[in-house]
């Protein structure tokens, strides 16, 4: 398998891959998505498993004149190798899986693939200009990121860059972390960290995150100060980012902002407080994107990252 620079003209395929389901979408080169189609993601069926549903996602928005496939996948991408240099368990065997190599050969197109939310804040970076610098954080089930600097998505040394998740934190003190860690931002401020954190101050366990805004909302202290560490957590974690960086933009999205204004507003209060003085009028913001985002992130990896070509022999159409 080798990765070439030859970029697609045509219709290409975007896929999102996530722990649940995988979305697929046909995209224009005007980028507009000419089909869509979902599906469950087979995670506990092993690697194979989710390649074979990742090109039969692919057959079922394919169309003649199709170029090439774009995967934005869950885990640590690293888009030269197309391999999956590290994951959790949410995928079953994921780690080391060559994405691109596998999607390839089952599809005959050539393939390009990075990390989920890389390709999700690919689009954030118009209207940046060529020395554009962005900070993109996603906070749901886990918290992950990517990083722009002068214009261009960091990638780092086997795809790393951006698990903004994994950054020190020190309202995670001596908990643990999904990557095997303690302490790590994580820890304290995904989804399911602030409903276990809500259980520890002595909250009535909660089944997910919204049970725990809801109860916010009716005047539970515990469930305010559960969401508001986490968010406090965010906001310093990305305001000290930002004093490294220097950022034209900061975006935050994920299922966790989402849950309303109590949320947001510790986040932003936090943030503020962290940054140096010329930096003091950025705040965070919504993506620009909507429910394609991630679909026509991943096509628009084929137009600016390796793409995988098929073996000349083997391939399946």
């Amino acid at each position: 398998m080798t990765a070439t620079a030859r970029h697609p003209d045509g219709p290409v395929i975007g896929l999102d891959l996530g722990g649940t389901k995988i979305a697929a979408a046909l995209v224009g080169a005007d980028a507009t998505v000419l089909a869509r189609h979902t599906r469950p993601t087979p995670a506990t069926r092993g690697a194979g498993a989710v390649l074979d549903a990742l090109a039969e996602a692919a057959l079922a928005v394919r169309a003649p004149g199709t170029t090439a496939i774009g995967v934005a996948a869950a885990g640590v991408i690293d888009p030269v190798t197309g391999t999956v240099t590290s994951a959790t368990d949410t995928i079953r065997g994921w780690a080391g899986t060559r994405l691109a190599t596998g999607l390839a050969d089952r599809t005959g197109l050539p393939v390009a693939c990075d990390n989920d939310v890389r390709a999700a804040a690919g689009p954030e970076l118009a209207g940046l200009g060529d020395d554009g610098t962005l900070i993109y954080a996603a906070v749901g089930t886990g918290v992950g990121g990517a990083v722009a600097a002068a214009g261009r998505m960091l990638h780092g040394a086997a795809g790393i860059a951006g698990h903004l998740g994994h950054l020190p934190s020190p309202e995670a003190a001596g908990l643990p972390c999904t990557c095997g860690a303690t302490g790590h931002l994580e820890a304290i401020a995904a989804g399911p960290a602030i409903t276990a954190h809500y259980a520890r101050l002595g909250g009535t366990p909660a089944d997910r995150l919204q049970t725990v805004a809801e109860r916010a909302a009716a005047g539970d202290g515990h469930a305010t100060e559960a969401i508001t560490l986490g968010a406090r957590a965010t906001g310093r974690a990305l305001g000290g980012l930002a004093n490294a960086l220097g950022p034209h933009r900061v975006v935050v999205t994920g299922g966790v902002p989402r849950i309303g204004a109590l949320y947001r507003d510790a986040l932003c209060a936090a943030f503020a407080a962290e940054l140096m003085p010329p930096l003091r009028s950025l705040r965070p913001v919504a993506p620009r994107g909507g429910a394609d985002a991630a679909v026509l992130g991943a096509a628009e990896l084929t137009r600016t990252l390796p793409l995988h070509e098929p073996h000349l022999t083997g391939a399946r159409p």
